[in-house]
């Protein structure tokens, strides 16, 4: 079952969880709040933020994969929704993690991602993105194969110049080079960004 096979990712992966731990921490320093684990599967990172101290919830397009984290995690919020039009507030949210959840969506439509986002995340609220990189600057996106969906890898650089036109400011990134033993051998980026007071295109309440 796909579910399974990504349950103790983290296991193995502690460059991974010290991405984790700093978001958790950035979220704490600027004064907490709920967190959304965006495109969250099977709920197995939500249930480690949750570890972490963090007031977390997770939500997936994916009704199979939300019944699957409900019942792994029956103490944690998970709820059917998409990341293009979530049923939040503005403004609501100290924290989003949207970890390998954009790698499935088209390059036109990710500017509305992001700029939803941002519309969710409080004043100086923190987004950690996790994604594949593609192979270099002349290919800011390539697809590639996946087990749900076609997938698709980004150039850091592009990928952190377009959360910054959503009014998300680059924190740091973490880039892990693939291991013999991955998959798939790309690398693997996280980039932790915090909302700005203002972005060019950003903050945009959804119709």
């Amino acid at each position: 079952m796909y579910a399974q096979m990504f349950r103790d990712e983290l296991r193995d992966r502690p460059l991974d969880r010290a991405m984790l731990s700093a978001f958790a921490e950035a979220v704490r320093a600027s004064g907490g709040g709920q967190v959304g684990d965006l495109g969250c599967g099977p709920g197995h990172v939500t249930a480690h933020l949750d570890q972490l101290g963090l007031e977390v919830f997770g939500v997936d397009a994916s009704p199979a994969m939300i019944a699957s984290a409900r019942q792994a995690y029956p103490g944690l919020r998970f709820d059917v929704g998409s990341m293009a039009a979530l049923d939040l507030a503005d403004g609501t949210l100290a924290g989003v993690l949207s970890r390998w959840s954009l790698i499935h969506t088209p390059p036109p439509e990710l500017p509305a991602i992001l700029a939803e986002f941002r519309r969710v995340l409080a004043p100086g609220g923190h987004l950690l993105v996790g994604f594949s990189a593609s192979d270099g600057p002349a290919q800011p996106s390539q697809v590639f194969d996946h087990a749900v969906a076609p997938a698709y890898r980004w150039w850091p650089d592009h990928l952190a110049a377009m959360l910054r036109t959503a009014g998300l400011a680059e924190v740091a990134r973490m880039v892990r080079e693939p291991q013999p033993t991955d998959r798939r051998q790309f690398k693997e980026v996280h980039l932790l960004v915090h909302k700005t007071e203002a972005g060019a295109g950003a903050g945009a309440a959804r119709p």
